[in-house]
């Protein structure tokens, strides 16, 4: 395993621990798991132009764009902690 140092502002700082705290997570349990969400997120949108491409289709971004923005289905939505405070991904 390896350390990692980063500077962040006190207020995000002041954030996270809170955030963290409230869950019942230390701060490095939620970073790690917030950079590893935030990995696999790019990762899975770069296995999905790879594999438009093998496809051959031609514009990956247009034919994302057409797919609507609608409520999840009943059973996929996020807890409702998680709601209220926005989107986590990406």
């Amino acid at each position: 395993m390896t350390t990692l140092s980063i500077r962040v502002p006190d207020s995000l700082h002041r954030a996270i621990k809170d955030l963290a705290t409230k869950d019942g997570y230390s701060m490095n349990q939620f970073l790690i798991t917030a950079a590893a969400e935030k990995l696999s997120a790019m990762e899975t949108v770069d296995y999905l132009r790879q594999r438009a491409e093998r496809a051959n289709l031609k514009d990956f971004d247009r034919l994302l764009s057409l797919v609507p923005d609608s409520e999840p289905d009943r059973g996929d939505e996020l807890p409702v902690k998680s709601k209220r405070r926005g989107k986590r991904r990406s």
